[in-house]
């Protein structure tokens, strides 16, 4: 029996099965038969094919790691032949064909150890011997040899009936080995002494991470956080942060046994030891590591936050380009691009999360595309931009309890598989309403920062939980677009992005798209027809799949320099489009109700609940067709109405006015100007006209 390197439970092996994937194996077998589904191995690149990578995870094993398993495109890694590269196996195929799967951990450091996988040992799962990994078992096999030597030689003995020559008498060197035993114990004592000695005669020089590379070498203090915690199959790495920097700091007590085990992530902390270079990276070797705690801990913390809001802060703070709606709202735009850069600059993962719409998806890839350059800056593993920030489509309106908790749990369990920190969620187009207060709460109830960014009518109790709500209409502004308000953040948290994103916000505009955002737009180089494109191939992808951040797809469309691709896409959306547009238009119901004129759709009857395109996307375009003719249009399906209008309509308020008109209905309002209203299907037809009448008095 061993202990888990990570937890220290019992187990057979070195490793508990709760343990197993956060550690990576080096496999000794010559059968792919031999090798564990779910296990992480480290392998070497064999060669590209179109349809994948072939690995080698030993010297007669290669397994392919599939294109679709491949987060881009093949001929975006940054790996040749014979590099050393990280996978998962998946499954191993009774022809001995290996699949592998995509490991966001593309070096030793980012697991928390590293074992050997021998078949011919007697477990599967064995600490490397050494720095050179000996094969696991070796040590067992050496002392079952140095203990059966001599018999193992008997050649060596003389021969039973032969006179033992006198010179091959063994001579009495007891006493010399005990005098040597004792001369080399003196000499070890002498020498620790002599080092405890001058340990102790140095006084450790109080430094900052960014000072290091001075004091290489040298004794030194630290003071800071520690912002994660590693265990290797040697070591325990800590990687500590202050207001200069991040440096990792060895701690070793003994093989897989974790150092200063009271001391947790997060904890600030005074740490002594001497700086050296390891595999060519700073590190410093601990000697002493306190946690440190009332006034200590808090002058440490106030100057880290300090450090941090400084280096977050952005330099330019000017709009994108001029707009009086967004002007309303800038000082909290520049809040929450700090929060942004804040959290890259702290380890922090950025998750977007944005409806699944134009606007959605504007935003939403335009502050992906100021981040990925600051991660690549912070962090230098080839990996750090599919792992630092994330951007999750919404299966919905609103950033409910079901988003919250798959983001909880997600959260939790990367923070106890890999120590790693809280993300930053920034939520584009919801959160910004009273169905999120929930959703936002449980982030609340974790300690997850959150930033809410939403172009339409915001309900004020939501300000509460979120760290930085902004919205135009809070602040006595208008509503503005949702995408253009993303763009204006991802000018803000990265200046270098702003011309890479310029033509963005035009693209976000179905109809009248303001004048200083088509005139950026064409000196971006961008004309009306390919904004065109770009929106409606946007507006086509974001149905599908509607899970997916499609991250390449959606890169390809708003920046791919040859538009063929987003012209391909969008002739698809208008077909689709004019299709039902021609069956909704014949089927509207024509009503006036105190000078206000409506047209109401049966949207349930007159389209296809699971193509394209959405309702909402619908009603959009059938408004925009039908602006000159009437004041509202009304879509009611079997329990939902949604609303368009020509003048502002706050849908909350006529969702109300209806449950107090009809209180066996089931009326509940959600959202406010572009939410809906549900209800009882068997109350549907009442509750239609509760809905006209409330709108037309809301408008009168």
């Amino acid at each position: 029996m061993g202990t888990c390197i990570i937890c220290g439970s019992s187990v057979d092996g070195r490793i508990c099965q709760t343990h197993e994937e956060d550690v990576v194996f080096e496999f000794r077998g010559d059968d792919a038969n031999q090798l564990i589904p779910g296990r992480y191995y480290v392998g070497s690149v064999d060669g590209f094919a179109e349809f994948g990578v072939f690995v080698d995870l030993a010297p007669s094993v290669t397994g392919l790691l599939h294109r679709s398993e491949i987060p881009g495109r093949i001929e975006s890694l940054d790996w040749d032949e014979g590099d050393a590269v990280y996978v998962q196996v998946d499954e191993v195929h009774g022809n001995g064909n290996v699949d592998l799967s995509w490991s966001i951990r593309q070096s030793e450091r980012d697991f928390r150890g590293k074992l050997i996988q021998d078949p011919d040992a007697e477990t599967t799962a064995e600490l490397p011997e050494d720095e050179s990994a000996a094969p696991a078992g070796a040590v067992e096999q050496t002392e079952s040899e140095t203990e059966s030597e001599p018999e193992s030689e008997p050649e060596s003995e003389p021969e039973p009936d032969s006179e033992p020559e006198p010179e091959s008498e063994p001579e009495p060197e007891v006493v010399d080995e005990a005098v040597e035993a004792d001369d080399s114990e003196a000499v070890e004592a002498e020498a620790e002494s002599e080092s405890e000695s001058e340990s102790e005669s140095r006084e450790p020089v109080h430094v900052s991470a960014g000072e290091l590379e001075g004091f290489v070498g040298d004794l030194v203090s630290l003071e800071g956080e520690l912002t994660s915690t590693r265990q290797t199959s040697g070591p325990t790495v800590f990687e500590l942060t202050d207001e200069t920097g991040v440096v990792e700091c060895a701690a070793f007590v003994e093989a897989g046994v974790r150092a200063y085990p009271e001391i947790e992530t997060g904890d600030v902390v005074r740490l002594v030891g001497e700086v050296e270079r390891h595999h060519g990276e700073l590190q410093v070797e601990t000697e002493e590591l306190d946690e440190l705690s009332g006034d200590a801990r808090e002058t440490v913390l106030a100057r880290l936050n300090d450090a941090l809001d400084e280096r977050a802060r952005p330099d330019d703070t000017s709009l994108l380009v001029d707009d009086d709606d967004i002007a309303v709202v800038q000082d909290g735009l520049v809040n929450a691009a700090t929060a942004v850069r804040r959290a890259v600059a702290e380890g922090r993962p950025v998750i977007v999360r944005h409806t699944a719409d134009v606007d959605g998806y504007v935003a939403g890839a335009a502050i992906e595309r100021a981040v990925l350059p600051l991660v690549r800056e912070e962090h230098a593993v080839s990996n750090a931009e599919y792992h630092y920030i994330d951007r999750r489509p919404l299966d919905g309106d609103f950033y409910g309890m079901e988003a919250a908790t798959n983001d909880v749990t997600s959260m939790l369990e990367a923070e106890q598989r890999h120590d790693e920190k809280h993300p930053l969620f920034v939520l584009v187009g919801t959160g910004s309403t009273r169905e999120s207060l929930d959703g936002l709460g449980l982030l609340d109830a974790y300690d997850a920062r959150s930033v809410a960014i939403d172009g339409g009518y915001a309900d004020g109790e939501a300000a509460d939980a979120a760290t930085v709500l902004v919205s135009p209409t809070q602040d006595g502004g208008d509503a503005v677009r949702t995408g253009v308000l993303g763009t204006h953040l991802a000018a803000l948290v990265n200046d270098d992005a702003r011309d890479d994103i310029a033509h963005l916000p035009a693209a976000a505009f179905w109809t009248d798209t303001p004048d200083a955002y088509a005139d950026a737009a064409a000196d971006a180089g961008y004309d009306a027809d390919e904004l065109a494109d770009i929106r409606d191939a946007i507006a086509l992808e974001a149905f599908y799949q509607s899970y997916e951040d499609k991250r390449e797809l959606i890169a390809d469309l708003l920046w791919e320099e040859n538009d063929s691709l987003a012209a391909h896409v969008a002739g698809q959306f208008r077909s689709k489009l004019d299709t039902e547009l021609e069956t909704a238009r014949r089927h509207l119901s024509a009503r006036g109700e105190d000078g206000v004129t409506f047209d109401v759709l049966d949207v349930g009857a007159f389209t296809h609940k699971y193509d394209f395109p959405p309702q909402d996307l619908l009603l959009d375009a059938l408004f925009r067709d039908r602006t000159d003719e009437v004041d509202v249009l009304v879509g009611a399906n079997e329990d939902e109405i949604r609303l368009r209008s020509t003048r502002h309509v706050d849908a909350r308020a006529v969702g109300e006015a209806v449950a107090e008109e009809l209180p066996e209905a089931g009326v509940t309002p959600r959202g406010a100007d572009d939410g809906h209203i549900e209800f009882l299907r068997g109350e549907r037809e009442d509750v239609i006209d509760a809905v006209v009448d409330a709108v037309a008095a809301q408008l009168d």
